[in-house]
């Protein structure tokens, strides 16, 4: 039984606290109001899963968590379960057991790390989880009318969940799986399944044909073998005898080689001397001439060094002296006689100082003019010929750095350097560059070493004369080719050889894979029987299982109907080829469905239901909710769910005793009723609001 609940923003609830009877609990409200919140939070509390989307929209819009608390009674202890979730997903809970006044814990924490230990405890208590629970004790909207309504097959699946025989399915699927693992493991251990049987008995038999077929091969080719080694001991021989003067022919051609690239290289190598040798000597050619008149010239230089400075003093005296006469005779032309005056004193005076007389100074001053064109004239032919004097100097100067560069102090070196070009132009002359090995008389030539490296050629060409190479690498290529069979044959051998061997051992193999294969096979036939027989929805097991769950629930609906003052005294489910049918029975007759009362009607509905519940073994926790119950019923019958409802509500003690938690819309057909505990919820802007009626 529960006894109370405490939802703290929970869905459309802000603080909310109900008290339950043990006999009937009606919430009344329009739709959206918050009714139907309460069963998920019994659900959320207890089991910690609901039917809502998920955890987040289960805290009020404005909230950042929500709480829900729920006190019951189950084998005749009090419990609470307290769980909780914030905006962040983190879920706590608690599981308590009344002691005293207070409540000890018994399981705690959150889902991710101990709640399912927690869920588990509660499952114990109640004997129930919340899948069964669901199926059991909460009863949606339409399902009530619907289980009386339903055909007879989607009555039967209805069963079949139940009492779980819908699982069978997920029993096959399952060995499905096991069988296909076991087949897996089997395939992987042995390459093969029992499925496989005659696809290995037909590779033995390839291996057994194998063995057959490469015996004559191997035969074969150990007589190849002999041969081919006899034919390489000849050829050996004849070659060995061969084979110095084959290194000799190898040796002369890589002293022709060696002959003609040296005669290349030392041909280029002179020639780039003599280049070199032309270019010094055209370079120094008459540099001695002019090195030794350098002193000649310096000493000509000096002297007309000198005579310019003498020049330059007088030009520069001169030009003074000019300027002394121009400031005199502007003085001159001031101090003019007037009649017979002087200008300065006003005496009389026959004439003027000659230093003071114009014309006497205009005279000086043309003479100096004169004077200073010629010492101009002289200053600047002296100045070309000392430019000249200097050019010679700087070309002497570079003469004499040139031979000092090529490291030349006297003309006969010079000479000597031009005999030199001659001798080697003269060597090299009659010699092309592109030599080639028949120019080898050409090329010895050119020096001693050159000349040294070709007696040797004539000499290696007289040892090995009569030497025919063709021959001797023909027999280098028959015996390569002997050696590469034998070779080839070798491994023919050894793979034929492997093949025989792998293939014994694959026969060996597979007799005893083979023997194996046969045992599961037998043993899978079996799990299939037992899959067949026992975990088809429609084998022996599920019929059995059915027909005791049919008579449970008969048997506890009858004693539900008995109590209920109807003419129905007995209710029958029975089970026909795949279908489960439903037959009344008054005293001594048997009634339709069709024929009976919606009151009567709804009384069968509800007696099947608790017979479902008791069959799932809900009566440790002992209650059902019925979640608008009287949807699609009409007025008739939905007065006469509420007489029943109150009738069930006043049955007392045993196993008989149920408490019921009714959700509807319709608060009017409660108003004459017997249930005396009736919550009326409102929709508000803070959250739920419950009253009592």
């Amino acid at each position: 039984m529960i006894h109370n609940i405490e939802l703290i923003d929970f869905l459309a609830h802000h603080d909310t606290k109900l008290d339950f009877n043990n006999d009937a609990t009606v919430f009344v409200g329009q739709n959206g109001a918050g009714k139907s919140s309460i069963i998920d939070a019994i659900t959320f509390s207890l089991f910690g899963t609901h039917m809502r989307k998920n955890n987040k929209s289960l805290i009020r819009r404005g909230a950042n968590k929500a709480l829900v608390k729920v006190e019951f009674s189950a084998n005749g202890k009090n419990y609470k379960t307290v769980r909780q979730i914030d905006a962040k997903g983190t879920l706590t809970a608690q599981f308590l057991e009344k002691s005293g006044d207070g409540f000890i814990p018994i399981a705690e924490g959150e889902r991710k790390q101990f709640g399912e230990s927690m869920t588990e405890e509660v499952e114990k208590v109640l004997g129930i989880n919340f899948e069964k629970l669901k199926i059991a004790s909460i009863v949606q909207q339409g399902e009530l009318s619907s289980i009386i309504k339903a055909k007879p097959k989607e009555f039967k699946e209805l069963l079949n969940t139940i009492i779980g025989i819908d699982r069978l399915d997920i029993a096959v699927e399952s060995m499905k799986e096991v069988l296909k693992e076991f087949r897996k493991n089997v395939q992987n251990k042995h390459g093969f399944d029992d499925t496989q049987i005659e696809l290995l008995e037909n590779k033995m038999n390839e291996f057994e044909n194998e063995i057959t077929n490469s015996k004559p091969m191997i035969k074969k080719l150990e007589e190849e073998k002999k041969i081919r080694e006899s034919n390489i001991i000849q050829i050996e021989k004849e070659i060995e005898s061969d084979s110095v003067k084959e290194i000799q022919l190898r040796e002369l051609r890589d002293q022709k080689e060696e002959l003609v690239s040296y005669a290349k290289d030392t041909i280029k190598k002179i020639q780039r001397e003599v280049m070199e040798e032309e270019r010094k000597v055209n370079e120094c050619k008459g540099c001695f001439s002019i090195v030794n008149k350098k002193e000649e010239i310096e000493k000509e230089l000096s002297t007309l060094s000198k005579e310019l400075q003498t020049v330059s003093k007088e030009l520069d005296e001169a030009e003074k002296k000019k300027i002394r006469f121009e400031e005199q005779e502007e003085f001159a032309n001031r101090l003019e006689l007037k009649d017979g005056k002087c200008p300065v004193c006003d005496s009389k005076v026959d004439h003027l100082n000659p230093l003071f007389q114009r014309e006497h100074l205009e005279e000086e001053i043309r003479t100096l003019d004169e004077k200073i064109l010629q010492l101009e004239e002289k200053q600047r032919k002296l100045e070309k010929s000392i430019e000249e004097i200097n050019d010679k100097l700087r070309e002497a100067e570079n003469a004499d750095v040139k031979l000092k560069t090529h490291n030349i102090s006297t003309e006969n070196e010079l000479e000597e350097i031009a005999n030199t070009i001659k001798e080697k132009v003269k060597r090299i002359k009659d010699i092309p560059i592109t030599i080639n090995s028949g120019q080898l008389l050409e090329a010895s030539s050119i020096d001693s070493h050159a000349k040294m490296k070709y007696e040797k050629i004539l000499q290696i060409e007289k040892t090995t004369s009569g030497f025919n190479q063709e021959e001797f690498l023909a027999k280098k290529r028959d015996l390569t080719q002997n050696r590469d069979r034998l070779r080839q044959i070798d491994q023919e051998y050894g793979a034929t050889s492997n093949r025989i061997e792998n293939a014994k051992q694959q026969l060996e193999k597979n007799k005893v894979v083979l023997d194996e294969l046969h045992k599961i096979r037998k043993y899978v036939l079996e799990l299939e029987n037992i899959q067949k027989n026992v975990y088809s929805i429609d084998g022996p097991v599920a019929k059995s299982l059915r027909s005791w769950a049919l008579e449970i629930i008969s048997e506890k609906a009858s004693e539900y109907l008995e109590k209920l003052n109807t003419k129905i005294q007995r209710i029958s489910l029975s089970q026909k080829t795949r279908d489960v049918n439903i037959t009344c029975y008054s005293r001594a007759t048997m009634l339709e469905l069709e024929s009976l009362s919606g009151g009567e009607q709804v009384s069968i509905a509800l007696s099947l239901r608790l017979g479902m519940a008791h069959l799932l073994g809900s009566s440790n926790l002992n209650f059902m909710i019925l979640d608008e119950p009287t949807t699609h019923l009409d007025s008739e019958r939905r007065k006469s769910l509420v007489g029943v409802l109150s009738q069930l509500a006043d049955i007392r003690g045993g196993e008989s005793s149920m408490q019921f938690i009714i959700i509807s819309h319709d608060a009017e057909i409660f108003e004459d009723s017997s249930v005396e505990n009736i919550y009326k919820f409102e929709s508000a802007i803070n959250g739920t609001i419950v009253n009592p009626l």
